[in-house]
């Protein structure tokens, strides 16, 4: 995220987010199995405070209020009709229990019992 940031302001906002979405999209795909609801939660805030950084730099003489209407309706990172993918609104989902469908390769207990000569 550090290298799709730089401090220079050549891009604009839309540009940024069409760069960063993916790799965010992708990254939070692929983590969305495992226990990671904090960690997308402090990836959002990061990459908000870095994009903030970054707008504030591109846009120095702009006040606070004429930036937030301009770049953060909702106050969220927009330009248009591009959004910054926000990572903390990924669903988590679990892997399904398959319980008995998973072959073993060990013997039940009720095979080894079987099993034994009486």
């Amino acid at each position: 995220m550090r290298a799709s940031t730089p401090r220079s302001t050549e891009q604009s906002l839309a540009d940024l987010c069409d760069r960063l979405n993916p790799a965010l999209r992708g990254w939070t795909t692929h983590f969305r199995h495992d226990v990671s609801k904090a960690t997308f939660s402090y990836l959002r805030a990061f990459i908000w405070r870095r994009v903030i950084g970054w707008l504030r730099k591109k846009c120095p003489r702009a006040n606070w209020k004429q930036f937030r209407r301009r770049y953060l309706p909702e106050w969220w990172p927009t330009e248009g009709k591009k959004t910054l993918f926000n990572p903390s609104a990924v669903p988590l989902t679990r892997y399904r229990y398959r319980g008995d469908r998973i072959p073993s390769p060990w013997p039940t207990t009720t095979e080894t019992i079987a099993a034994q000569p009486a």
